[in-house]
């Protein structure tokens, strides 16, 4: 019966890697494509209507009170005509970001800005409901989104507005940049994580006329987009990629300036950065469950059906990593017999095209972006992954079984460069305590392994399970840290 066991692990074993490894060949094809194009010149923009349209721009904001007055200053800055730019603050907040709002708000009303302080009894539909809420009353052809940690430069409509003179442009989206890329070893994997998403991902599928999706701010909306669309939907947790595949099947098409970017601010700590990536994983799964099978029936070019479904799909990534490390020690016990030859016809391949894949696509990222110093970030990379894989899997299974769901904002301290942040300043939460305690229980598994190859003398494969207990050593250190940083304060 156990060696039954074993066997079956095996086979869930590999039967993961096999589907990762469709992942990390996915990731070679959008690198290189995007290799092949990387110094071609960005698209011209073309030159602003004699009349300037009007434009109402949304800033959903819930509990910033390091941010908020940052934020509404860089939307009132905006150079475009005083009455044909409306400024919307939609303020769901419960402490005083509130206060902070409204002075900011009555200061700018006083110099002659249009912007309201609009305030819901009720956080329903979280951001999407506030979206729709203000859209109500917006006076704006055009929509621009910002969200509490970016601050658009004054010419950002100047930039994006131009390009819906072609009247089947729906979306206009800039590129994230981030303040905070080198506060700490945290926010600098992040960077690598997020920049080719915007640098590869987006490019790639935006010059290839594939869909490609709104990032919930620093972009622009035509609003009759949102309207015939369906408008915001608070049915996913990721209601701007919701709506952008809605769009998109609805016949507009999106314009991506990577030229172009907007500044914004990474999360600090470990638990804001997982609960980020919990989110979007969940919603992403709710997403495709929702609008893959639209995509699927739709008259579509087999490319833009096939990307719909790598990227709507991208985030399993998270579930078959979590396969492949929960497996990866009855899977070793049951090929125990397998001679080192047998095992590299098999294993090296998976290992190629998944691992290597993936290591690759980082590093002709950072290459190709003219990044220095960061292989160390690229290290760091696939250890940090391993370690949180399980948490964020749990979020794509919720994905499966769930609609909706509760909002959980990323808090934002108004960090820039290597700035200090005192951890003491933020609230310690008990749900947190479960990942460390679950984190701690896998760090011990992951050595398992290890052990078992070096008492066989398994050399050749110590450097790949050794990183294992690394990522999980990592989570645990910096979640003790956090949490022990939160209790003095």
């Amino acid at each position: 019966m156990a060696q039954l066991f074993f066997d079956i692990c095996a086979i869930v074993h590999l039967s993961a890697l096999g589907l990762l490894s469709l992942y990390g060949l996915h990731r070679i094809w959008l690198v290189t494509a995007w290799w092949r194009k990387r110094r071609t010149a960005p698209m011209p923009a073309p030159p602003l209507p004699e009349r300037l349209p009007m434009v109402t721009v949304q800033l959903p904001i819930f509990n910033e009170r390091f941010v908020a007055e940052r934020l509404v200053d860089a939307a009132a800055r905006l150079d475009w005509p005083a009455d044909r730019l409306e400024i919307q603050v939609l303020d769901d907040s419960t402490d005083d970001t509130s206060d902070i709002v409204a002075l900011s708000v009555s200061r700018w009303r006083e110099r002659g800005v249009l912007v309201s302080h609009v305030r819901r009894p009720h956080r329903k539909g979280f951001k999407a409901g506030a979206l729709a809420e203000g859209l109500k009353a917006a006076r704006g052809e055009y929509v621009a989104v910002f969200d509490a940690d970016f601050t658009p430069a004054p010419d950002f409509l100047r930039q994006t507005v131009p390009h819906f003179a072609d009247p089947g442009v729906g979306m206009v989206q800039a590129r994230w940049g981030f303040r905070n890329a080198e506060h700490s070893w945290l926010t600098g994997v992040q960077a690598l994580l997020l920049g080719p998403h915007f640098a590869i991902e987006h490019q790639v599928r935006f010059s290839r006329g594939l869909f490609f999706n709104f990032n919930g701010t620093a972009g622009v909306w035509r609003r009759e987009a949102i309207e015939t669309a369906g408008g915001w939907q608070p049915d996913t947790v990721t209601e701007d990629l919701d709506l952008s595949y809605r769009a998109q099947l609805r016949g507009w098409r999106f314009v991506y300036l990577s030229h172009y970017v907007v500044p914004s601010e990474l999360p600090v700590t470990l638990a804001a950065f997982r609960g980020q990536q919990q989110r979007w994983a969940k919603g992403s799964v709710q997403t495709a469950r929702k609008i893959l099978p639209k995509v699927l029936r739709q008259s579509l070019p087999l490319a833009v059906k096939g990307e719909a479904l790598a990227h709507l799909l991208a985030n399993f990534g998270w579930l078959l990593g979590a396969l492949v490390f929960l497996t990866l020690y009855p899977a070793v016990v049951s090929r125990v017999g397998v001679g080192p030859w047998q095992l590299l016809r098999l294993d090296l391949p998976l290992f190629l095209s998944t691992t290597a894949a993936i290591l690759c696509y980082f590093f002709l990222f950072l290459r190709g972006e003219g990044t220095r110093g960061s292989l160390g970030r690229l290290a760091i990379l696939p250890m940090i992954s391993i370690g949180l894989a399980p948490s964020i899997a749990f979020s794509v299974v919720r994905g499966v079984f769930s609609r909706g769901g509760f909002f959980e904002r990323t808090p934002k301290f108004g960090i820039v460069g290597r700035a200090s942040l005192p951890l003491q300043s933020i609230r310690y939460r008990q749900k947190n305590l479960p990942y460390l305690l679950l984190n701690l229980f896998l760090l011990c598994y992951s050595i398992l392994p290890l052990t078992f190859a070096w008492q066989r003398g398994t050399w050749y494969a110590l450097p790949l399970f050794v990183i294992f207990p690394a990522g999980f050593l990592m989570v645990v250190l910096q979640e003790a840290r956090e949490a022990c940083a939160r209790l003095r304060g």
